[in-house]
């Protein structure tokens, strides 16, 4: 069976009409996830959906453990992850309330461990496309059936937080040409790719940041307000997604890390194999 993971940014804590719901509690290597794993099925595919912020919104975006939350996703089998995240729109067009389908990403984090490898193996995966083509044609085709309104394509800034942006930061941004701003994809899409998940954004837009000189700043009042209409629909894309993946995968990100580990094998010691035996054992 096909296993899906789903990653709940702000204001999805739950993932609704999940069936023969098990909660599981997972340790990784990398530390512990944000929360424990809801495991069941949705429309017959098998879901694993964890809260990114933990249950009740306890963890900044900043102190979310992103290499457990991905590792556990592998440890239960998952291959595909749609990440539902709330954004800031940088675009005149992308109104609040509006959906995005992000195919790009913009990294300002800094202080975030954007990997598993290191202490002794050199790895640098392939992530000039940093979504999974056929997760993101899933998701839109999906957003579409809904009646969201959406917008495919497009760059995903991902800031360090949790601080919103200054009006230079976002008049700046925007002169960049992103097209959206957030908190939590970076480095949860690098992981991904170098766990050999597919993975893809539903982006849900918010608020216009600070740039817009005649919409309000942002504000987390008005942030969760949104929220709570971008969570159903979001619901009910997921549900129609699941349904439309493939039975096998054919992108590269299955075997994202074939040519990607430099280091010569004899000098990987056991300690560092078995830390990385999930993630890349077939290639050590």
């Amino acid at each position: 069976m096909t296993t899906v993971g789903v990653i709940g940014g702000s204001g999805l804590y739950v993932m609704e009409s999940l069936e023969g719901i098990e909660e599981v509690r997972l340790s990784t290597p990398f530390g512990d996830p944000s929360d424990s794993y809801i495991v069941g099925t949705l429309a017959g595919t098998k879901m694993v959906f964890l809260s990114r912020h933990g249950r009740g919104h306890r963890i900044l975006p900043h102190e979310i453990n992103f290499r457990a939350n991905i590792h556990g996703m592998k440890q239960l089998g998952v291959e595909w992850i749609f990440s539902v995240s709330a954004v800031g729109s940088m675009k005149e067009h992308i109104h609040p309330g509006h959906m995005v389908v992000p195919d790009q990403f913009f990294d300002r984090t800094k202080s975030r461990v954007p990997t598993f490898f290191g202490n002794g193996v050199a790895a640098h995966v392939t992530f000039a496309d940093p979504v999974c083509p056929v997760l993101w044609k899933v998701i839109g085709a999906a957003a579409d059936q809904s009646g969201a309104t959406v917008h495919k394509g497009g760059t995903y800034l991902c800031m360090e937080g949790p601080q919103f942006s200054t009006r230079a930061e976002s008049k700046v941004y925007r002169g960049w040409g992103v097209d959206v701003i957030g908190m939590t994809n970076i480095p949860e899409a690098k992981l991904a790719r170098e766990a050999e998940i597919c993975y893809a954004t539903l982006a849900l837009s918010t608020d216009y940041d600070c740039w817009h000189e005649t919409e309000e700043d942002v504000s987390i009042e008005s942030v969760l307000e949104i929220m709570r209409v971008n969570v159903e629909t979001a619901q009910r894309i997921l549900k129609l997604a699941v349904t439309q993946i493939p039975a096998e995968r054919t992108c590269g990100c299955a075997s994202s890390l074939e040519h990607a580990i430099l280091t010569d094998r004899s000098l990987i010691s056991v300690e560092v194999r078995e830390r990385l035996s999930l993630i890349a054992g077939k290639y050590l």
